[in-house]
């Protein structure tokens, strides 16, 4: 009797400590899976998760586009489903990722963003929502070269199952100057 009741404990202490690991990634799911106690916003990332092979440009000093270059844009669900991390894979070795959280309280985005180019004590934050139009778009303040307030404002657009598009570009505060910087298309 004894013997079944170690037994049965055993088991039930197994599938109560993996089950609070159900949304991780696993064989099945391999990104991990939305956990349905996060907030529906969770999913506003959906489409883009799993792995996709995208084209980086970025602004030169003198105004042009750099030429194209082949990054890995990788998305997975984190914390058990909670939150949504990504990460890019270059060629010339940098590699750079986000956690991604979204908070009720606020109803907003955040995203903390890190890179193997530029190590850093404290992760700079972007805050932002899926806006009614099905864009993803989030701020950071951010000066212009000249000293004008704005912000770096980041934009997920045109996203489908087939892959998105993203541009990164300094706005005014009121967002009629814009001035872009960086540019990817993804495709899965």
């Amino acid at each position: 009797m004894k013997r079944l009741l170690l037994l049965s404990l055993a088991i039930l202490f197994t599938a109560t400590t993996y089950a609070q690991y159900d949304y991780e990634a696993s064989i099945d799911f391999p990104f991990g899976k939305p956990n349905p106690e996060a907030p529906e916003q969770i999913k506003d990332f959906e489409a883009m998760i799993g792995e996709c092979h995208c084209k980086s440009t970025t602004r030169n000093q003198d105004g042009t586009w750099s030429e194209a270059e082949d990054i890995i844009w990788r998305w997975k669900y984190i914390m058990n489903g909670m939150a949504i991390q990504d990460e890019t894979l270059k060629a010339d070795k940098s590699h750079s990722g986000s956690i991604r959280q979204f908070i009720a309280d606020s109803s907003k985005w955040y995203v903390h963003w890190y890179s193997s180019k530029t190590p850093t004590t404290v992760l700079p934050t972007w805050e932002g929502k899926k806006t009614d139009n099905g864009t993803i778009v989030l701020y950071k303040d951010q000066k212009a070269p000249n000293g004008m307030e704005g912000f770096f404002r980041l934009t997920f657009y045109d996203i489908r199952k087939s892959g998105y598009k993203w541009i990164g570009e300094w706005v005014d505060k009121s967002e009629t100057v814009v001035f872009p910087t960086w540019k990817i298309d993804c495709k899965k």
